[in-house]
């Protein structure tokens, strides 16, 4: 079996659709309202335009995906980081760990590889039963909580991805907060 690894073009939409419908169907039955779990060809369209989708493909056939979303993009992250969308893997493939593997690659490839980021972040309902305890064996760290009005409560996470580069933008925010107040 070949896998590979890239970004996702606005053609594969449709494939791109269900994909993000199979995967959060389970999220959706639970009653939580994650914007993916209701998206259409629309919706998708504008979300893979607007920010960066990459997607982990097996034989061809793409099963798992993740979105960057970038701090300068129409919905930049708590942080001024990095922050990681749209996540999902089909369940059709349970075991394979494709989900960890396009975080995985994304994080070395494009998060370090390119953007050379400090770190990254994601919001998740903390409510679900087992999102944040995944998201916590993955390295990231809970920062705060916050009610976007979605019907949950969403609690924003964080991994450090270079420590000397984090400590150098956690200075850069802290003279930047302290020049505002000023």
């Amino acid at each position: 079996m070949s896998l590979e690894f890239r970004q996702v073009t606005v053609d594969e939409v449709d494939a791109y659709v269900t994909l993000m419908l199979a995967a959060y169907a389970p999220i959706k039955a639970l009653g939580i309202k994650f914007d993916a779990a209701t998206t259409d060809r629309e919706k998708a369209t504008r979300h893979l335009l607007q920010h960066g989708v990459y997607a982990l493909y097996a034989d061809g056939n793409m099963v798992s995906s993740i979105t960057l979303r970038y701090p300068w993009g129409p919905q930049p992250g708590p942080f001024g980081l990095p922050h990681i969308g749209w996540f999902g893997a089909h369940p059709d493939y349970p075991g394979k760990r494709y989900g960890q593997q396009v975080q995985e690659r994304l994080e070395q490839e494009i998060l370090i590889g390119q953007l050379r980021a400090p770190a990254v972040s994601l919001g998740t309902a903390i409510d679900h039963p087992w999102l944040k305890e995944m998201y916590l064996k993955r390295g990231f760290q809970p920062m705060h909580t916050t009610d976007l009005g979605k019907g949950h409560i969403t609690l924003y996470m964080k991994k450090v991805l270079n420590v000397e580069q984090h400590e150098v933008w956690l200075a850069r925010q802290n003279a930047t907060n302290n020049g505002s107040k000023a």
